[in-house]
């Protein structure tokens, strides 16, 4: 987002689609390489992706998601997941994981080299 934010003009639009997590992520899914493999165990927490936009200096940052994942979502996120107890766990995803848009726009008063970084 840093090396995005000075090759746009001012007002320019950033966008990413990406899986975005609601709140913490157990260890044991962290830990899992085959869910790193499948973009879930590496999933930014939503506020990470409200912070890291603003701090390279974006504004109008908004998360949009376009699907929303269930338990039974988590449950195939989890099956074969090695040493997982995927009854103990597919309930702590309920909810947490999305699919997401995530835009924040450079601030329109941009308008020298160095003013906005």
């Amino acid at each position: 987002m840093r090396e995005a934010f000075p090759v746009l003009r001012p007002g320019g639009r950033f966008a990413v689609s990406d899986v975005v997590v609601r709140g913490d992520v157990p260890d044991e899914v962290r830990k899992s390489m085959e869910l790193w493999v499948g973009c879930i165990a590496g999933a930014l927490e939503d506020m990470d992706y409200v912070k890291r936009p603003a701090k390279a200096g974006f504004d109008a940052i908004d998360i949009e998601a376009t699907r929303v994942y269930s338990i039974e979502d988590a449950r195939q996120f989890l099956t074969g997941g090695e040493g997982l107890d995927v009854d103990a766990i597919a309930p702590l995803g309920q909810d947490k994981f999305m699919s997401a848009f995530v835009r924040a726009q450079k601030p329109a008063g941009c308008c020298a080299p160095g003013c906005c970084s």
